[in-house]
């Protein structure tokens, strides 16, 4: 099954899975080989035209917090069905408002080979304070990548799901019309 009826199928399992009324609008469902992330909408609390920006996403944060203790229960009897039928890890999260908060995500480990100047890189970015250890500044670098050039890795991703159409639609695939003797 490729990424994106997997995708779909995922998708239609939540819709009816989730209880009504959790989410405004259909969530944000990303999946990857590890992990299946549902961040859904959730009402930001009203507030007057006055706020600051401050009380605002102090006020979203406890929206937020509210969710998550009242339906952490629900969330981790979901999360256990669909893990068992999809062999993945899955993570939730809430956005209210302007803030957007992961509840729980997995942290796979990823093994690389990199040369002397790669891991001088890394080396720097740990030396300067901007990451932990080279798998932060590894994770750094690899989120930069990805705000930088989202289009084209879309671009590529949609190449990716027409190559799996094509090989779908090859020599060894099974039409309706054909039959066996």
């Amino acid at each position: 099954m490729n990424t994106q009826s997997e995708g779909e199928r995922v998708r239609g399992w939540l819709t009816g899975r989730l209880p009504a009324g959790w989410f405004e609008g259909e969530p944000e469902v990303s999946i990857d080989r590890d992990e299946i992330l549902v961040v859904g909408r959730i009402a930001a609390p009203e507030q007057g035209d006055g706020v600051s920006a401050a009380e605002r996403s102090a006020a979203e944060e406890g929206r937020i917090k509210q969710f998550r203790e009242d339906t952490r229960e629900k969330r981790i009897e979901i999360a256990r069905e669909l893990e068992h039928a999809t062999r993945r890890k899955v993570a939730w999260g809430v956005r209210a408002g302007e803030t957007r908060t992961v509840f729980t995500s997995l942290s796979a480990p990823v093994m690389t080979r990199l040369r002397q100047p790669e891991r001088q890189v890394l080396d720097t970015l740990v030396d300067a304070g901007v990451a932990r250890s080279r798998s932060d500044a590894l994770g750094w670098c690899v989120k930069l990548v990805a705000q930088h050039s989202e289009s084209w890795l879309g671009d590529l991703r949609e190449a990716m799901a027409k190559v799996e159409d094509v090989r779908r639609a090859g020599p060894d695939a099974t039409s309706p019309d054909s039959s066996e003797d």
